[in-house]
């Protein structure tokens, strides 16, 4: 065949096709969630294969393996009994919870290591919602006395905002690194913002959740924190519809006005155009992907039943959230991901 390009050339060899590889996945792009109890064994969480709800004691030496792998940062999400929670999540601005205070332990264990912890109240609230509930009207309750289906509830914006705000306090008096706003309320990076420097923590960054979807795939999580109720907790009136794109670009936009320092999408996997088109937006701001548990599930799952290589699963799916423009991941595969770097190293 008379053929002058023949791209299979750049392919004939593993070493060829290292010299020329355009993405990598390395150590230094994970971040692994991980949820912290107050005490107690380790307990597995059965829809999340290979993680466990961890005490404080066990939480070090995770840390210390992640470190050792090469792991820079975690993601750290609380684990509160159903028995304390309530309507408004008033733990969550109690400093003395234990969450807040063996956040401070692990970080001055921990110096290198970078902690970014969510703000959001769904791990605290008693309705599994990201923030306080309003109120129903009075005046329409007792103009309809007999109707038998109750006002329709949404979360109070500048309310739960209030609340985040001085979540985001309680957290950076701890010492760690990023606040990362998950709720989805409007201004909340803003008011965050101003309340870390009023409060004299300018050095205390913000990770914004700017871009996540309303998605079906949170379910293991909302199992892992135990804010997953039985009947469905509807988040569309604050989380972006998966139909929106622009809309997406947007929100994340506005995030950056207000002061955000990392940008985050979360789904990745199902929203890679998203995170393609948020790289191609803004260049000046790191910009992070969250491979939420429900694709870790998926991928464990199809694993598990014989139908994918568990490894290969793995790293082509974290190599595709690189490539469509992530600087870092959130992944639950974080250590299995170091240990074979390490491994092929």
């Amino acid at each position: 065949m008379d053929i002058i390009r023949r791209p299979r050339r750049m392919r004939r060899s593993a070493a060829i096709r290292d010299l020329i590889a355009e993405t990598r996945v390395t150590t230094d792009d994970l971040v692994a969630p991980l949820f912290l109890k107050e005490s107690g064994e380790p307990e597995p969480i059965a829809s999340l294969a290979g993680q466990a709800r961890l005490n404080p004691t066990d939480m070090k030496k995770e840390l210390s393996v992640l470190e050792d792998l090469g792991v820079k940062g975690v993601a750290l999400f609380p684990v509160f009994p159903a028995e304390i929670k309530d309507q408004e999540g008033s733990v969550a601005l109690d400093g003395e919870n234990y969450f807040y205070q063996t956040l401070h332990e692990l970080k001055t264990t921990f110096p290198e290591m970078v902690f970014f912890i969510d703000v959001a109240l769904d791990p605290y609230t008693s309705h599994g919602h990201d923030g306080v509930l309003e109120q129903p009207d009075e005046d329409e309750v007792e103009s309809n006395p007999s109707s038998s289906s109750s006002p329709a509830l949404a979360v109070d914006n500048d309310a739960t905002v209030e609340i985040l705000v001085q979540m985001s306090v309680l957290i950076a008096e701890t010492g760690i690194d990023f606040v990362a706003p998950s709720d989805m309320m409007d201004g909340r990076v803003g008011a965050i913002r101003d309340g870390l420097d009023i409060s004299g923590f300018p050095e205390t960054g913000i990770l914004s959740y700017a871009a996540k979807f309303n998605s079906a795939c949170y379910g293991p999580f909302r199992d892992a924190v135990g804010s997953n109720q039985e009947t469905y907790v509807d988040k569309s009136g604050y989380q972006l519809n998966p139909a929106n794109r622009r809309e997406a670009i947007a929100d994340a936009m506005l995030d950056v006005e207000e002061g955000a320092d990392i940008l985050m999408v979360k789904p990745a996997a199902w929203y890679l155009d998203v995170l393609y088109d948020l790289r191609d937006t803004t260049n000046d701001v790191p910009l992070a992907a969250y491979q939420v548990s429900g694709e870790y599930a998926m991928i464990q799952s199809a694993a598990a039943n014989g139908m994918i290589n568990l490894e290969r699963g793995m790293t082509e799916s974290l190599l595709a959230i690189k490539r469509a423009g992530a600087d870092f991941i959130f992944t639950y595969f974080a250590k299995q991901m170091a240990e074979t770097l390490n491994q092929s190293s």
